[in-house]
């Protein structure tokens, strides 16, 4: 899984931000700066870049390291799970596939806010092709706890199997509460 899109710098504050999560199908990893809470505030967009079909597809994002990388014992956090996410035919930007979906999430974005002394949290974002008979699955809710979440026990209990693409992002606690 390759991240070639890093995120941006703020042009006033130079603070790094993420405005779109860009899920890729190869197989590099890079991401070298930790962004704080703020800038990923709000639901991301997602988009996709590779050939993956159509849709429908499932997004995941998960916290593995909550409570905190040293102690993950509240790991995983569970914090986007949508499904019925397909490809946008008119989106095609500088190769990225932007990924539409007009349903509710299963679970609604959490924003990541690592607690003040840890060091940064990995958020891990997944696409599965999303099978037939998912929305009928009960296993998580709006209710369900989002907390020790484990996303490949979901995903064979469910059938999606292996994800399709992904990539991840670092969060560090706000520096004002440090």
């Amino acid at each position: 899984m390759q991240t070639d899109h890093p995120p941006c710098r703020h042009p006033a504050t130079q603070e790094w931000y993420i405005h779109s999560v860009v899920l890729h199908r190869e197989d590099k990893v890079s991401h070298a700066h930790a962004l704080i809470p703020t800038a990923t505030a709000g639901p991301p967009t997602f988009g996709v870049i590779g050939a993956v079909g159509n849709g429908p597809f499932v997004i995941a994002t998960v916290d593995p390291d909550a409570l905190t990388p040293q102690d993950p014992n509240e790991a995983q956090i569970r914090h986007f799970l949508g499904p019925n996410f397909f490809i946008d035919p008119s989106s095609d930007h500088d190769n990225v596939q932007h990924l539409v979906n007009n349903t509710p999430a299963i679970s609604q974005f959490l924003q990541p806010s690592p607690p003040a002394g840890s060091d940064p949290h990995r958020y891990i974002f997944l696409m599965f092709n999303q099978p037939t008979n998912f929305n009928s699955q009960t296993l998580v809710t709006p209710t369900t706890s989002i907390e020790l979440f484990n996303i490949s026990a979901f995903a064979a209990a469910t059938g999606l199997g292996d994800p399709i693409a992904g990539t991840f992002m670092l969060v560090g606690p706000d520096p004002t509460t440090a």
